[in-house]
């Protein structure tokens, strides 16, 4: 999967990436770590965040074992909080990810258009074969969770940060 290098004139940077999961503090969380200590590392002026469905969370930070497992990769997300995805998203944000077919139905309820539409696509389709594998939720597991998340989103992450650094 390729994607467009563009500058974005409603965010005065090359691109802006927003992920997406139930409460934003595990998953979207995760990526937005990895996404952005890939875009730094290679120099890039690229927007990333990260937002949820679920209010309960709002203003939370990160679950600590999320903190965690990206402290032991070396990559620092002090200061996220927890947010709710809002339709306004669609308009800061050039391209969105998710985790998983809840988290696309609670989005299907926001497009107001095909453009958002065209926007969104599950995290892990950005490898080779495209199949909406979903990244699971390690919420109610252990440590051993966490790791398996980020291992699948790094490889996630490398590969969307390949395809923007050319």
């Amino acid at each position: 999967m390729a994607y467009i290098c563009y500058f974005n004139k409603k965010t005065d940077v090359i691109m802006s990436i927003l992920i997406l999961c139930h409460g934003n503090i595990c998953r979207s969380p995760m990526a937005e770590g990895i996404l952005k200590h890939k875009f730094k590392l290679a120099l890039n002026d690229v927007k990333v965040e990260s937002a949820g469905f679920e209010a309960f969370h709002i203003g939370d930070k990160p679950d600590e074992r999320t903190l965690r497992t990206l402290q032991n990769h070396d990559i620092n997300l002090s200061g996220k909080t927890a947010r709710l995805f809002k339709t306004s998203d669609f308009d800061e944000f050039d391209k969105i990810f998710f985790m998983d077919d809840n988290n696309y139905l609670h989005l299907k309820k926001f497009f107001r258009n095909n453009e958002d539409m065209n926007k969104v696509d599950y995290i892990m389709n950005v490898l080779d074969n495209p199949s909406n594998i979903e990244v699971p939720d390690p919420y109610y597991g252990g440590k051993e969770g966490f790791e398996l998340v980020y291992q699948l989103l790094e490889k996630a992450c490398q590969k969307i940060a390949a395809s923007y650094n050319k």
